[in-house]
């Protein structure tokens, strides 16, 4: 199963000050943390919005969709079947949280919807879907294309601050 793994990193982070995908966790970058979350899953993971060749879009402003959309696009061109997507902002997930993602296709954490399960074929449809100004909330897009909701056993952590990252 050829799985493309996605650290939505691009992002203004505005409410932290700085572009938090690079702010340090111990001695690594938070996207550093991400992407070693979901790489057992995964046959390559990527940054979007990085330096990887996965642009966040197709426009700006669209926030975690825009990155979404920009995977589902790079991963189709390229061979991929689905795409695991993660926050650079998620350093750390509760145990069996994804592995329980990866058992339904498509798939998402009713907690944290940015972390999901997404097959490429739904490209098309989130284009389409971002073209007619429907929802444009991750969780609104998950219940249009039927994605499964998974519960958290415990709760996320999400950095979107200074004072988030400094209690990790």
């Amino acid at each position: 199963m050829s799985i493309l793994g996605a650290v939505l990193a691009g992002g203004r982070s505005s409410r932290f000050g700085s572009n938090k995908a690079f702010a340090m966790l111990g001695d690594q970058p938070l996207v550093t943390h991400a992407r070693g979350l979901i790489a057992p899953y995964c046959t390559r993971v990527v940054q979007v919005g990085g330096d990887d060749g996965v642009p966040d879009m197709p426009e700006p402003g669209l926030g975690p969709l825009g990155g979404i959309a920009g995977a589902l696009d790079y991963a189709a061109a390229n061979g991929f079947r689905c795409v695991l997507t993660i926050g650079c902002d998620m350093p750390r997930l509760p145990e069996g949280l994804i592995e329980a993602i990866m058992r339904r296709e498509p798939s998402y954490c009713q907690d944290a919807p940015v972390l999901g399960l997404w097959p490429a074929a739904l490209g098309a449809h989130l284009m389409a879907h971002l073209s007619l100004g429907h929802d444009r909330s991750m969780r609104g897009w998950a219940r249009a294309v039927g994605a499964i909701p998974i519960a958290s056993p415990e709760p996320i952590a999400n950095v979107n601050t200074p004072a988030d990252l400094a209690e990790l």
